[in-house]
């Protein structure tokens, strides 16, 4: 699994008045600063995989949407092709995170360990569903095992090394 050269930081919703603003779905655990004033962002249209680099002008939080305006663009003619495109930072300007904090593209591809059981699988996607995350683990043989991301069960996390160290609870398999 070849590793992201971007971060997705918020998903174009729509547009937002006449004067260029755009509706922004964060996809960012940090949209304050991804979303400031001045800051840089890709903006990949639908269906593209070429970027536009574009700069924040100003940004305001409205419930769970972001509505920005870029200072490239002064009305909705001008922004209303990229409804449904990707705002987007380099690997390389992601934000340091927390001990015991991960992104997500480090966690996708580890392999699984169980104590007892020995290696279950790899992970190869994260649900959101609430509390807490849940990974999802894909075995060699036999259905998919979803895995808390809770102290109880997930010991060890070695992204360097792509190892994930787990306890399962009863039940899990």
């Amino acid at each position: 699994m070849e590793a992201p050269k971007y971060l997705t930081v918020g998903i174009i919703a729509n547009t937002h008045g006449i004067r260029g603003e755009l509706k922004i779905v964060p996809k960012t655990d940090y949209p304050e600063d991804r979303f400031a004033k001045n800051a840089r962002l890709l903006l990949f249209p639908p269906n593209s995989n070429e970027s536009i680099e574009v700069e924040v002008e100003k940004a305001r939080d409205q419930k769970t949407v972001y509505i920005i305006k870029f200072k490239q663009y002064g009305n909705i003619n001008e922004v209303e092709k990229y409804k449904g495109g990707l705002l987007k930072v380099s690997l390389d300007d992601q934000i340091e995170q927390e001990e015991d904090a991960f992104y997500f593209h480090e966690i996708l591809g580890c392999t699984v360990i169980d104590e007892e059981i020995g290696e279950l699988g790899k992970v190869i996607d994260i649900l959101t569903p609430g509390a807490n995350d849940v990974w999802v683990v894909k075995r060699a043989k036999g259905s998919d095992v979803l895995i808390p991301y809770i102290e109880q069960v997930v010991l060890d996390v070695n992204v360097k090394e792509k190892v994930i160290k787990v306890r399962l609870m009863e039940g899990l398999l």
